[in-house]
């Protein structure tokens, strides 16, 4: 009996409720299916972009949207294993993600992992309200390639800036790529702090590691 691929709407409804269990049986679902890795993942991205909308409209509340966050979360490991060794071997670059130091936000920062990780990056979170000094160790301990920055707060953009001056201390700026994200980010700032690129979404993201590893 062939497997019965979930529903946008049945995800939509998992994600908008905080139904963990419910978005992981979906994920799972979706896998058994046979989908592809990135066709099972887009409605799970599409349904917390629009728990993201209704809270920025206040229509939802934080409460809800971490309810919405641990479901989407949920899904992830289950599509995306941290120990899918596939990953690894197809590796494109190594990737140390997170969110500074002072700022707990992770919903966009987590979609950007994701999609690195479905695109052939070995990618490691280090989470939220992450010092410089714990970046700059992943760094030089995985060897990494990028650096992910992410930062949902005005009052923590500066983390940016402190962290591509760590770099420089440590004597890592010339061998890691910087890349910044974040609400109030923009083109301009990551100018100005020196960052290697700006993306103002996961998709595009993606898309500007894979044009630096040229």
């Amino acid at each position: 009996m062939a497997t019965i691929v979930p529903t946008p709407e049945d995800i939509r409804k998992c994600v908008l409720s905080g139904d963990v269990a419910g978005a992981k049986v979906q994920a799972q679902a979706s896998l058994a299916a046979g989908l592809p890795l990135q066709e099972a993942f887009d409605p799970f991205v599409k349904a917390i972009r629009e728990a993201g909308d209704l809270f920025e409209q206040g229509e939802f509340f934080l409460p809800q949207l971490l309810l919405a966050a641990n479901a989407m979360q949920a899904a992830l490991d289950v599509i995306f294993p941290e120990t899918d060794q596939q990953s690894v071997r197809l590796s494109r670059g190594t990737v140390i993600a997170g969110t500074v130091h002072g700022d707990i936000h992770v919903i966009g920062k987590n979609l950007v992992c994701a999609l690195l990780s479905a695109n052939g990056f070995k990618v490691f979170d280090l989470g939220a309200d992450v010092s410089c000094e714990k970046f700059v160790e992943a760094a030089r301990q995985h060897k990494a390639d990028f650096l992910v920055l992410s930062a949902l707060l005005t009052t923590t953009m500066v983390q940016q800036k402190q962290m591509i001056e760590t770099l420089k201390t440590a004597g890592l700026r010339s061998k890691v790529k910087v890349l910044v994200g974040g609400a109030p980010v923009t083109p301009g700032w990551a100018q100005e702090i020196g960052a290697d690129g700006y993306a103002p979404d996961a998709p595009r993201a993606v898309d500007l590691a894979l044009r630096l590893l040229v």
